[in-house]
């Protein structure tokens, strides 16, 4: 009777250790559970929705021109010295002292030679020199002819140099032509920029962009966008921090940015970068860009 006392009593002790580490396990379980279930949403970089320009574009090349130039025929033996030029003269200034009389500056300009070596430069006795005002930079350039309808004088352009790669330059269409080119199918038109700088020099190759359709429409950064077959879509942001995926018709891109045609409205803030890091429906902590 007392082993059999003994061998239950000692079955329940093991039972009663069992329900307890059961137990204790089940109630460390619900605590870490609920602990991580309470992680503080994720930072995620939002931006508002802004209008900005947009435009088409039509790119083409051209060669730069000055304003002014003006070709000088010098006989060697009319020279008092050996020639030196200033890099920059003004109107009105002496170029060249000569025995048969100054050449004066008919305008402001740089000085330079037709070559680089005397030897080239000297023919039959003649130097030649050049003074050309590049302040203003024009370049005759063709467009082609689906596109005549939409070019007009004024249009702004931006122009690039193979020298100055992260460089835009600024101007505008000067004069367009009042027919198209039978032979090249195309609209000849002449470009203007400001080179107050003097940092395009005549000759130079353009690449030139003419812009047109100008357009202030929704913008978003093309990182916000999230790709989907055909469509595509954002991550809208509530007032309560609410990521809810929106989809959304795009336009053209340029600069890194993306028109919005439909899907926003100016003012809407959005995720503008780490997707993946979202959730639809999800909470997060917005971080303005």
């Amino acid at each position: 009777m007392k082993r059999s006392t003994k061998t239950i009593s000692i079955i329940l002790v093991f039972f009663l250790i069992i329900a307890i580490v059961i137990i204790g396990r089940t109630m460390v379980g619900n605590h870490f559970k609920k602990k991580f279930s309470k992680r503080p949403p994720p930072g995620i970089i939002v931006t508002e929705v802004v209008k900005k320009e947009f435009s088409e574009k039509v790119e083409t090349f051209g060669t730069a021109i000055s304003k002014k130039s003006k070709t000088f025929k010098i006989k060697k033996d009319d020279l008092f010295e050996d020639l030196k030029l200033k890099n920059f003269v003004k109107k009105g200034e002496i170029l060249i002292n000569l025995k048969s009389g100054n050449i004066i500056a008919p305008f402001s300009g740089v000085l330079g030679y037709t070559s680089l070596t005397e030897d080239i430069l000297a023919s039959n006795n003649i130097v030649i020199i050049t003074l050309d005002d590049n302040s203003v930079i024009y370049s005759d350039v063709k467009i082609p002819e689906n596109y005549s309808a939409s070019i007009k004088k004024g249009l702004p352009v931006e122009i690039k140099l193979t020298s100055y790669k992260d460089k835009i330059f600024r101007g505008e269409v000067d004069f367009v032509s009042s027919r198209i080119n039978a032979d090249t199918r195309s609209l000849l038109s002449r470009i203007k920029v400001d080179n107050e700088d003097l940092e395009l020099i005549s000759g130079s190759l353009l690449e030139v962009a003419v812009k047109f359709d100008l357009r202030n429409s929704l913008s978003v950064p093309d990182t916000s966008i999230m790709i989907e077959g055909d469509k595509s879509y954002v991550y809208k942001i509530n007032k309560e921090n609410i990521a809810n995926k929106t989809e959304i018709t795009t336009g053209i891109r340029t600069d890194k940015s993306i028109e919005i045609i439909s899907g926003l409205t100016e003012g809407d803030i959005i995720v503008a970068e780490g997707l993946k890091k979202v959730r639809p429906r999800g909470k997060i902590k917005p971080i303005n860009k």
